[in-house]
């Protein structure tokens, strides 16, 4: 028989081959810089849950009415103050008989609901506890697409679970368990699953930049948050009087960046300003004259840069007093008068 051909081995496979034989493997000196990278990454994550953990609980509701689950549902919170104030969604407590909030630490408390802001799918319950370790609140203005971020909730009944990911985009719009648009959103690549909701989003220094409120059916690594910001707001407001009370001007925006361009030609006082996507037929604006493509960039004496900026403005404006808004229309800048009405969307 002729002998066999065999292929050739790589140069230098044997040799290789040869050389970890009888030794102990590791990572050479010269390879040193990316591990130390991934241990400083994994050691401010760590840092962070433990820190925030602690804030976060576990939310267990009974009601009368069961929905597809059942009597029992639950969800996830973050306590904001020592004496039991617990930030959550609105859908989690939503025709609740009965709460029960559960700690890292085991031990669990009765709840009631405080108020709730089903145009966010916020709400604030209150624990029958003193004492309590409590979240530091960040700044959602100041987050960017592709920073780094953190989700820690109860998915699937699993208490204290971690996941990581990345601010995906900004001014993102969903809509909630009854149809209604919830507005500039934050969508992030952290992957959540149900039980996530009203868990925090949080930043690399600890702080909650987002609360976790929805993730996409079949879809792989798309989670969404209401930006703290939004929550801060909706938070003073149900404390002061209950539930959110806005003004309605029954529009749909977004938030838009300005084109330079725009800017100076206009002498607006900002580069953003908010996008009009749809008008509600027969609603203030459109009785007023906005239209969808409009992009207000003022009211009253107020620049307007963002979806939150209206919301604020709207929320402290008198209801039954004129509001002005400034729009630009293709290369117009417009004044539009319009008596924004009493939403009262905690009914919504």
């Amino acid at each position: 028989m002729s002998p066999r051909n065999e292929e050739a081995a790589p140069e230098g496979a044997e040799n290789h081959k040869n050389s970890t034989r009888g030794r102990c493997c590791q990572i050479r000196d010269d390879r040193g810089g990316a591990v130390e990278a991934l241990d400083s990454f994994s050691r401010a994550i760590i840092t962070v849950v433990e820190e925030v953990a602690p804030t976060v609980v576990r939310i267990t509701v009974h009601r009368t009415s069961p929905g597809p689950e059942g009597p029992t549902g639950s969800g996830s919170g973050i306590v904001l103050a020592p004496d039991g104030y617990v930030l959550t969604n609105h859908h989690v407590v939503a025709d609740a008989e009965s709460l029960r909030v559960s700690f890292a630490d085991g031990t669990t408390h009765g709840a009631t609901v405080i108020g709730a802001d089903p145009a966010t799918d916020l709400a604030v319950v209150r624990v029958e506890a003193t004492g309590l370790a409590f979240a530091a609140i960040g700044n959602s203005d100041n987050l960017r697409v592709g920073q780094l971020v953190i989700a820690i909730g109860n998915p699937l009944g699993f208490d204290s679970t971690v996941s990581t990911g990345v601010v995906s985009s900004l001014g993102r719009g969903i809509r909630n368990t009854r149809g209604r648009l919830i507005e500039n959103i934050i969508q992030h690549t952290a992957p959540l699953n149900p039980g996530n909701s009203g868990g925090p989003l949080v930043n690399s220094h600890g702080r909650v930049v987002g609360v976790n409120t929805a993730s996409i059916a079949m879809a792989q690594g798309i989670g969404f948050a209401v930006p703290s910001n939004t929550a801060n707001w909706v938070v003073a407001q149900i404390l002061l009087h209950g539930r959110v009370r806005r003004g309605h001007l029954g529009v749909v925006g977004g938030t838009l960046r300005l084109d330079r361009r725009l800017v100076e030609f206009h002498q607006l006082g900002r580069d953003h300003g908010v996008q009009v996507l749809s008008v509600e037929s027969e609603g203030p604006a459109w009785e007023a004259g906005v239209r969808s493509g409009d992009i207000i960039v003022a009211a009253g004496t107020r620049d307007v840069a963002s979806v939150d900026d209206m919301y604020r403005l709207l929320t402290e404006w008198k209801l039954g007093e004129l509001l002005e808004l400034t729009v630009v229309r293709g290369r117009e800048k417009k004044r539009i008068a319009i008596h924004p009405i009493d939403a009262d969307l905690s009914r919504a």
